[in-house]
């Protein structure tokens, strides 16, 4: 797949050295592009160094939070694309502290737009909201006309960053475009806890030789690889026929939780699990069964997800067999 206009072009990544932020970066430099990281390298959410370990000399790397305005409006300055990755991503932590949920997912969220706006206005931006928004789905599979009913703060929040994108869009001429992503998996990341993804959990223990729980198990889900993530955000920087537009991914199958934590032994060549029922902190915000109607940015951009499930698996355990030290 070709993105022209990349190639020597300028492109700034918040949440840079997180998961999907950095296997961007790494498509980014293979592709001739000039690159600036920007994150906070706070503890609790994604960012890790060694997530550019090999790239780290052909890339600018700014240890900054997105909260600090100052540093937005310095950084956005002679940039050509934005992609903003930046977020809090734990469900769980939004309920417990909805406040620096609110700061990061809202408020930063309409200062970067601000400091574009003034700074930069000529800047194409990407935002990464998620399927959190849609809440319970009320027909499956979701597209992009469900209605919006977010369970939990976070899932409020990113719905407010990412309309606040699209307003500026519609409003300022600031071109934009959100991707809702669903689980997003792959090599990076984060899997000492569940503030990024249960499956990442599920692999630590799995690599370690521990059982890993399975909650209740019935529950359908889609998953997207990280490359074809990359893809779908590369697409959508490029692309003119995003702006202004909200885009599903989605993956290659529907899968229940339980046929996922088989399909991911049997790929891991054994180990085992158990199936327990749901906290009861989790189960009040969690939203059933969903899976993505991504038709729209097929037919638009002709997007598609490449890699299998079963493969997307294998690479994400081939890669912490042999770096999991640096990830726990």
């Amino acid at each position: 797949m070709t993105f022209p206009g990349v190639e020597k072009n300028r492109f700034l990544i918040t949440g840079g050295l997180g998961f999907i932020g950095s296997n961007l970066a790494r498509r980014l430099v293979e592709l001739g592009a000039r690159v600036t990281l920007v994150d906070s390298l706070i503890p609790e959410y994604g960012g890790n160094l060694f997530n550019i370990d090999g790239i780290q000399d052909k890339v600018r790397v700014n240890i900054s939070d997105v909260r600090d305005e100052h540093s937005m409006h310095y950084l956005v300055q002679g940039q050509d694309y934005l992609f903003n990755l930046a977020g809090q991503t734990s469900h769980l932590d939004s309920m417990q502290d909805p406040y620096t949920d609110l700061e990061i997912n809202c408020h930063a969220q309409l200062s970067i737009l601000e400091a574009c706006r003034k700074h930069n206005p000529d800047i194409k931006i990407i935002f990464a909201s998620t399927r959190q928004i849609y809440g319970k789905p009320e027909y499956l599979p979701v597209d992009e006309k469900h209605l919006l009913r977010p369970v939990d703060v976070n899932g409020i929040n990113k719905m407010a960053g990412e309309w606040y994108h699209i307003l500026y869009n519609n409003v300022y001429g600031l071109r934009a475009s959100a991707l809702r992503l669903t689980n997003t998996i792959g090599p990076r990341m984060r899997v000492k806890d569940a503030r990024q993804t249960f499956l990442g959990v599920w692999i630590r223990l799995l690599v370690e030789g521990k059982p890993f729980e399975v909650w209740e198990g019935h529950q359908l889900r889609d998953f997207t690889y990280v490359d074809d993530a990359v893809d779908a955000m590369l697409l959508a920087a490029t692309r003119e026929e995003a702006n202004g537009q909200v885009f599903n991914l989605g993956g290659d199958c529907v899968v229940s939780l339980k046929d996922l934590a088989d399909l991911l032994v049997q790929v891991n060549g054994g180990g085992e699990y158990v199936v327990k029922t749901f906290p009861a902190d989790r189960k009040r915000i969690d939203i059933g069964d969903y899976y993505a109607d991504f038709s729209l940015i097929q037919s638009t951009l002709g997007w598609t997800p490449k890699v299998p499930l079963s493969e997307g698996l294998r690479r994400t355990l081939e890669f912490y067999r042999a770096n999991l030290s640096n990830y726990i």
